[in-house]
């Protein structure tokens, strides 16, 4: 039997962002394997205003294989949105699952970039899963942000935990619990 293969995309632009996010992705690969494969590239800040994270995740899923299943954190699961709602893939995701995902507004020059479309909603495909997972008291990204989401998304499932921070104490049980009951679905 084949692995099922995970890819993670880290948060934020920077070496030590995908060192502090490099946790979460042993936690999670920890309890989903040896059936789970994982990717965890590093997304480095090429410059361009949305750091080029449109193309580098662009290019990872279409490199991935048919049933690829996409974790993000942070910046990463806003920037993995914005990708899936944006673009067409030949490959099939299996699902999706964003951890403190920030729900990005105003009309400063520096945020445009990192803004989903007016219409996101409508060009994510239903079929796909797609879980969101944020804890309330994340000092970086509000969980106020999570309720833009869930406005917006109906068709979604959102799990709030009490305490983790950013980080989630470094511990993606929750989301390993969702990857697992999907197998079994």
């Amino acid at each position: 039997m084949m692995a099922n293969q995970v890819i993670f995309f880290h948060g934020g632009g920077s070496m030590e962002d995908y060192e502090a996010d490099k946790k979460l992705v042993e936690s999670l690969e920890g309890y989903l394997k040896p059936s789970y494969v994982f990717h965890y590239p590093f997304l480095p800040d090429d410059g361009s205003p949305d750091l080029g994270r449109r193309q580098q995740i662009n290019q990872a899923i279409s490199e991935s294989k048919d049933g690829v299943i996409l974790v993000a954190h942070s910046l990463g699961a806003s920037m993995l949105l914005a990708c899936l709602s944006e673009f067409s893939f030949e490959r099939r995701i299996k699902a999706v699952f964003l951890v403190a995902t920030p729900f990005w507004e105003g009309s400063e020059d520096w945020v445009k970039p990192f803004k989903l479309r007016q219409d996101f909603a409508e060009k994510l495909d239903k079929n796909i899963p797609l879980f969101f997972y944020h804890c309330h008291d994340d000092e970086e990204v509000p969980i106020a942000q999570l309720a833009m989401y869930r406005q917006q998304l109906e068709w979604a499932t959102f799990r709030e935990i009490s305490v983790g921070g950013h980080q989630f104490n470094d511990d993606l049980s929750i989301v390993a619990a969702d990857v697992r009951s999907l197998a079994k679905a």
